[in-house]
């Protein structure tokens, strides 16, 4: 059953699981103006320059960022998703754009290894939530590869890669998702646990697996930014009336200095 109404949600599974799967969460119109985005972002080289903006210490920002596009703006404050967010079993009522990547994987791609992405230090608690919402616009099939995600791993205090020794094997308890139909919404808890999964037998007829990764915080203390042009990402967004009636939602204000040590670019 597509999930189209936020009050349509179980957000106490949330809590203890870490993950909320919404298929079909996104409508039609929003969907088909996002997929040529991607191919635009991706095939002019758009994705390539802001990775090597993150990449080249002192490199030039991009002209282009993903805010710019005018769908994928839209996908970034898209009221359902506002609405969930704000739900007390989530964010809350305060809560800032962290990030947005946006990415085509080719047909038969390979696997990502078991990683969470929370972005405050490692040992500090997990006492103010960070999301990151997962959009398959294209749907994902077991030819497309899945998505898996540890259960109640959000909940650990350790580091990013404690896992990525086991590659994208199967772990126990682990729950695969990889039939979704076009438009579904995949939110997790940032400290969760998950993993790309390669299809196990890829075929040359499948289309391209499309994902763009929304992330956002709860506000009340500085947040890391994963991109040295952040603050380029936040005006463009003030600039395009984006806010969405929530006013700290691009504001600096709620950001730290970034660092560029150790950083793994989406």
């Amino acid at each position: 059953m597509n999930v189209t109404h936020t009050n349509e949600v179980r957000t106490e599974s949330f809590v203890e699981d870490g993950y909320l799967v919404l298929p079909g969460f996104l409508p039609d119109d929003l969907v088909d103006r996002l997929v040529p985005e991607v191919d635009t972002w991706v095939e002019k080289g758009w994705r390539q320059a802001s990775i090597e903006a993150c990449l080249r210490s002192g490199a030039e920002p991009p002209q282009v960022v993903e805010l710019d596009l005018e769908a994928h703006g839209e996908l970034a404050v898209h009221p359902p998703l506002m609405d969930l967010l704000g739900h007390p079993d989530l964010l809350g009522e305060s809560f800032v754009f962290h990030h947005l990547h946006s990415d085509r994987q080719p047909a038969g791609g390979a696997g990502k290894s078991w990683h969470h992405d929370y972005e405050q230090g490692p040992r500090r608690d997990r006492r103010l939530p960070m999301i990151h919402a997962l959009h398959y616009i294209g749907g994902l099939t077991p030819e497309l590869g899945g998505l898996a995600v540890l259960p109640g791993s959000h909940r650990e205090v350790t580091e990013k890669n404690a896992r990525s020794h086991l590659g994208t094997a199967v772990l126990p308890g682990e729950a695969l998702i990889d039939d979704l139909p076009p438009g579904s919404t995949v939110v997790l808890h940032s400290a969760l646990f998950h993993t790309r999964r390669a299809p196990s037998a890829p075929q040359s007829r499948t289309g391209p697996r499309y994902m763009i990764d929304g992330s956002y915080c709860r506000t009340g203390t500085p947040w890391p930014p994963v991109k040295p042009y952040w603050r380029q990402v936040l005006a463009v967004a003030r600039s395009r009336g984006l806010s969405s009636g929530r006013p700290d939602l691009f504001a600096e204000r709620h950001f730290g200095e970034y660092e560029a040590a150790g950083r793994r670019i989406g």
